[in-house]
């Protein structure tokens, strides 16, 4: 089926036609705000802030909010605040008994916890607010400008970025309800490409100007690596180990059920982006309470330097440690072995119960390791990446982070599209009939 005749069908779908609609709308929405500025900061006074943001730790924080934070723009703490109240209250979900029963609750339960997030997202912004505003106010005095921060404008902007937060926070949850879902990391899958276009120029004039000669062909050689290591993304992302679990016959009056031979999808990153979020949240907290004022030395600079062999060491080591310690709290073998005894099912070959928490224990362990190592690696190829020449805004596109996220939603997204489409009758959109497998099919970014 060609790309004109999946227009149409998609097109033709009303309600889908109607939620990219309101999608865009709620887009174009953002990325307004992206540009609104603080009151009382003159935008010419800003290129000091910029400069800052051009480079480490705080070029990802940047990235993140989509140029906001580099525009001391009223969206300039982004959606981070919120994904790291997700975050906490899923780890405390884990670890005590009252989160746990909320979250057997059903949706009931979901709201509450939800609740919980927007409280704890609120206490985050009103800590990381001020600290952001002392920042801004060394850099608009060091560029010799002059922005007023007595107490109480103090106060005012805190609440001026703390509701840009919360607005862009209620932007996804529209967008979960009335657009194409997946609202949260589609607002930061928008924040990261509106950095492409200009990373792509950037690097493209650089080749051309720069280069002694054969400019060009380096370029095009980068572009096909860069797509690699997007299909190597894919493969991280959907990539599954199949364990076959045989059913045995149960008969329940004149009913057959059962004797089909089904499989257990474990997937080789059953963490999914969360390594390298946690590892990403610890490798700030150096800067953090170092400060953000001026560029740090020693070994402190070694470990704010995204580019250092230090942090790249220490970082790499963190997101394989992370790896097996979030597969381990979510991926439950003996859960899965009391299922599949309950469902009358075994694994050919294995005993049930033990033996069969034993086995499939071992196997996550063994597709774990790769798994971990590839996330690994490819959450330090910027780094890689720039040490081989490459411009610093083009080469945080070639992995971590920003290029799991761009995998994860776009295909998040298909496959979204995807089923309305068949709910339909229509065609998939794949042309041999293949169903688009995103992270929700397993485990999701966020």
């Amino acid at each position: 089926m060609g790309f004109t005749q999946t227009v149409k069908n998609i097109w033709s779908v009303e309600d889908l036609r109607k939620r990219i609609g309101i999608t865009l709308l709620l887009v174009i929405i953002y990325r307004f705000g992206c540009y609104v500025v603080l009151p009382g900061i003159n935008p010419d006074s800003l290129m000091a802030l910029k400069n800052f943001t051009s480079d480490g730790l705080m070029q990802l924080l940047d990235m993140f909010s989509g140029g906001a934070f580099s525009q001391a723009s009223i969206f300039a703490l982004g959606i981070m605040p919120y994904i790291t109240a997700s975050i906490v209250i899923q780890l405390l979900g884990m670890v005590l008994p009252s989160f746990q029963k909320m979250q057997r609750e059903g949706e009931s339960g979901r709201m509450k916890l939800n609740q919980y997030t927007r409280y704890l997202t609120v206490l985050i912004l009103v800590l990381q607010g001020p600290a952001y505003l002392m920042n801004l106010k060394y850099q608009v005095q060091a560029a010799g400008g002059y922005v007023d921060m007595s107490f109480w404008m103090m106060v005012f902007m805190t609440v001026v970025l703390a509701a840009g937060s919360m607005f862009i926070m209620w932007l996804g949850e529209r967008i979960d309800q009335k657009g194409v879902g997946n609202g949260i990391s589609f607002i930061i899958l928008i924040g990261i490409i509106a950095r492409l276009p200009e990373a792509f120029f950037q690097e493209f004039t650089g080749r051309l100007i720069n280069s002694a000669g054969g400019g060009l062909v380096l370029f095009l050689v980068e572009i096909v690596i860069l797509l690699a290591v997007i299909a190597g993304a894919v493969l991280l992302v959907q990539g599954t180990r199949k364990v076959p679990v045989q059913y045995a016959k149960r008969i329940v009056g004149n009913k057959q059920y059962g004797g089909a031979r089904q499989y257990i999808p474990l997937k080789v990153n059953a963490a999914g982006v969360m390594p390298i979020i946690f590892a990403q949240a610890i490798m700030f907290i150096p800067i953090t309470l170092a400060g953000f004022s001026a560029k740090q030395t020693g070994f402190i600079g070694a470990l704010t330097d995204m580019y250092g062999w230090t942090y790249n060491i220490i970082y790499f080591l963190m997101i394989v440690a992370f790896t097996y310690f979030y597969t381990a709290i979510t991926v439950r073998p003996a859960q899965m072995a009391e299922e599949l005894k309950r469902n009358n099912g075994f694994i050919p070959g294995i005993k049930p119960g033990k033996p069969t928490v034993e086995y499939l224990d071992s196997i996550m362990s063994r597709i774990t390791l790769p798994g971990s190592i590839f996330l690994g690696i490819v959450a330090i190829l910027p780094a890689i990446a720039y040490v081989c020449g490459l411009n610093r805004n083009f080469a945080s596109f070639f992995g971590g982070t920003s290029l799991l996220i761009l995998v994860g939603v776009v295909l998040d997204t298909l496959r979204i599209v995807e089923g309305h489409l068949l709910m339909r009758h229509y065609d998939g959109l794949m042309k041999d009939g293949s169903r688009i497998q995103g992270r929700t099919t397993g485990n999701r970014a966020f």
